[in-house]
């Protein structure tokens, strides 16, 4: 019996209301139970009902919780029992085998392969994860495992992201061993596990350790051309290292960072995952469009349009890998303006026309930009940057940043001025390239403030140079 495990069982409220109800014998099983020996909280309990089919247990909870029931793997009699707040939610199970012993043999890591009796408190770890959780190690159950469902490949990595563990020796030997087989997970599949790492606070350690096993370039291709650009004036790390440093950034920025940045960075705004899984994504991937782009002039390395290249270049990934077109969307316009709130900042001149054509440009969009153009400037300190040229920048950042934060809240949306329509009624010209032209100049001067009224826009259309 674990002292700590029986204490929090004690005082675990949905657990403890469950047993209050039901006379059957019940495990609790996996990620509470790793939790609660780490003293982290947890929003899910997962448990194995030993004497009743489980899809019947799970409707059993559902009447006594007033919660909803969701067959997540009917086949596998996986069900989930979603409580009133939406956000604590039970997973019912059988046990894999028939017992529990059977079951936790067939799990992924020693530490989600622990199980309590919810009755009288006996600790089922035959796989050693206690010892694992408190030597901070990352151990399978049975190597086989990964044969079975390569995704835990993938998952040994997500809780890497997750806990900052390291992984065991014997690990790394296996996942290296199946490393071939990490494509034969559906793609959605492989997506979750993707950003559930970069959901983690240490994504950059998983993605060295990945590096190790051969799984990182089967996952990012683009990999193998970062680690082919050296470093250089700018850069005192090769690419490869210096886009995984940019991720440590973003998270460094982030702790660090005010409420008002933390709170919008934690926002759901693409789905299931917060805007800063998907930035911090974004910062690994800011840089792959460098290598194509690559050219040294007079010992100088260049990558001319990289951030415009790269953007592009990351639409077919993010595709191939079935993320949604608002994360895709989201992902590659970071890519693309990484470089911009910099650029904004080092004008001859920093007045409130210049960041405001920023802000409007970037709109909700533009902390992300920000905390990435940030994280950028920190991963770079080759030998020609100094640490005033660090400083200037960072701190001509964070008066963008408070610009920002303090005009949000009164920023009104940009009239629409002119239609398209209207454009073609002035000139009398038809849908052309030559119209979106015009479309996109018109939204740039109003963006710069050069453009405010309907008469100014149609004046602005009549003396349009290229037409």
């Amino acid at each position: 019996m674990n002292t700590k495990i029986t204490e929090k069982i004690k005082s675990d409220t949905i657990i403890s209301k469950i047993k209050q109800a039901f006379d059957n014998e019940i495990y609790l099983v996996g990620g509470a139970v790793r939790d609660y020996l780490m003293d982290r909280d947890t929003v899910d309990r997962d448990i194995i009902v030993m004497d009743e089919d489980a899809r019947d247990f799970a409707l059993k909870l559902v009447n006594l919780f007033d919660a909803t029931f969701v067959p997540l793997d009917v086949e596998n009699k996986i069900y989930r029992v979603v409580l009133p707040d939406k956000i604590y939610y039970i997973d019912v199970t059988n046990p894999v085998g028939g017992s529990i012993e059977k079951d936790l043999m067939r799990r992924d890591l020693s530490i989600n392969a622990i199980a309590v009796n919810i009755r009288n408190f006996e600790v089922v770890d035959i796989a050693g994860g206690i010892t694992d959780i408190y030597n901070k190690c990352l151990n399978y159950v049975n190597e086989h495992n990964f044969e079975d469902d390569p995704l835990r490949l993938l998952r040994v990595y997500r809780f890497q992201s997750l806990l900052g563990f390291d992984l065991a020796p014997e690990t790394i030997s296996a996942i290296c061993k199946y490393s071939n087989l990490i494509h034969k997970p559906a793609v959605e599949r492989i997506n979750y596990e993707i950003l559930k790492l970069f959901s983690g606070k240490f994504a950059h350690k998983a993605l060295e350790n990945m590096n190790k096993t051969w799984i990182l370039e089967e996952i990012f291709p683009f990999v193998k051309e970062l680690k082919q650009v050296p470093p250089n004036s700018h850069h005192h790390l090769d690419l490869f290292h210096h886009s995984i440093e940019t991720v440590k950034q973003i998270q460094s920025l982030y702790e660090n960072a005010q409420d008002e940045v933390k709170t919008h960075l934690q926002s759901l705004d693409f789905g299931g995952f917060p805007r800063l899984a998907h930035l911090k994504l974004a910062g690994f991937m800011h840089d792959i469009g460098k290598f194509s782009t690559w050219t040294i002039e007079e010992g100088k390395h260049r990558f001319i349009k990289h951030d415009d290249v790269g953007s592009k270049m990351a639409v077919k990934f993010l595709k191939d890998l079935h993320f949604s077109n608002k994360q895709i969307d989201y992902i590659s316009s970071m890519i693309k303006y990484h470089i911009y709130p910099s650029h904004v900042m080092t004008a001859p001149q920093i007045t409130e026309k210049i960041m405001m054509r920023y802000v409007r440009k970037m709109d909700t969009n533009s902390i992300d930009a920000i905390i990435l153009a940030q994280a950028d400037r920190l991963s770079a300190r080759g030998p020609e940057i100094t640490d005033a040229i660090v400083e200037r920048n960072i701190s001509s950042l964070n008066m963008l940043l408070k610009f920002y934060l303090e005009t949000r809240e009164n920023l009104l949306p940009l009239p629409k001025l002119l239609s398209g329509n209207d454009v073609m009624e002035i000139l009398n010209i038809k849908p052309s390239h030559k119209l979106g032209e015009i479309m996109d100049a018109l939204h740039e001067a109003q963006l710069s403030g050069d453009v405010s009224t309907k008469e100014h826009a149609i004046e602005f259309v009549q003396n349009y140079k290229n037409i």
